[in-house]
């Protein structure tokens, strides 16, 4: 039995060792994410397969989030991937708050250490408008509903040291930090800014070509 193993294993050991690389690449430097939800429409849509930088912030141990060197922190604006303790499942969000911010929403308006943030409409529809929000320096569309929701507004939250406030671009349709609270820097995998490719899921998952390398 053993022989037989060794066997296999000095037949296939390029492949094996092709295959370990190709796993510890995905789990320290980079690797892409589907995202199945409309939490971050219009920036991001159901089928996108998003490419995830994972030294953006940190050099980790691979496949663990024990980081062994830190390159920089998430600021205002980033797309980040972080695996959610509370929600048990990985997520894609906008970080919107940084340590130390006081943050603020009344009807889908951010104020942010009490500057209000600009917002311009760009598109409106029967159900949704589309919205430019200025975060500061970082100019994005989000997506709000015509009827406002039950988390379009939330009274004035400081963001504590080593935490996030996260929230989807999809402002009435997201489960952020508006419900599983502050994000801890420690679960943040890593940042995203394109798409790798995209399927439509609507129309038997054809690929959207539009969407390929289209940058967020």
């Amino acid at each position: 039995m053993k022989n037989r193993f060794l066997k296999i294993f000095e037949e296939n050991k390029s492949l094996l060792l092709f295959l370990a690389l190709m796993f510890i690449f995905r789990s320290a430097l980079a690797d892409w994410n589907e995202v199945p939800t409309s939490s971050m429409k219009p920036t991001i849509l159901e089928g996108d397969r998003i490419l995830v930088n994972k030294m953006a912030y940190d050099v980790r141990v691979p496949f663990t989030h024990i980081s062994l060197h830190k390159i920089a922190d998430p600021v205002r604006g980033d797309i980040i991937v972080f695996d959610s303790e509370v929600a048990e499942k990985r997520l894609v969000k906008r970080v919107v708050g940084i340590p130390g911010d006081r943050v603020e929403m009344v009807n889908n308006t951010l104020r942010i250490n009490g500057e209000q943030l600009d917002y311009q409409d760009i598109a409106v529809a029967t159900d949704f408008i589309d919205r430019m929000e200025n975060l500061l320096g970082v100019e994005h569309v989000i997506r709000i509903s015509q009827y406002g929701t039950a988390v379009s507004t939330f009274d004035p939250i400081t963001v504590p040291e080593g935490y996030y406030l996260a929230m989807g671009d999809n402002r009435d349709q997201s489960a952020d930090s508006r419900s599983i609270g502050f994000i801890p820097r420690n679960e943040i995998v890593g940042r995203t800014r394109s798409v790798v490719l995209s399927l439509d899921y609507d129309n038997h998952h054809i690929p959207r070509s539009d969407r390929f390398f289209h940058k967020l």
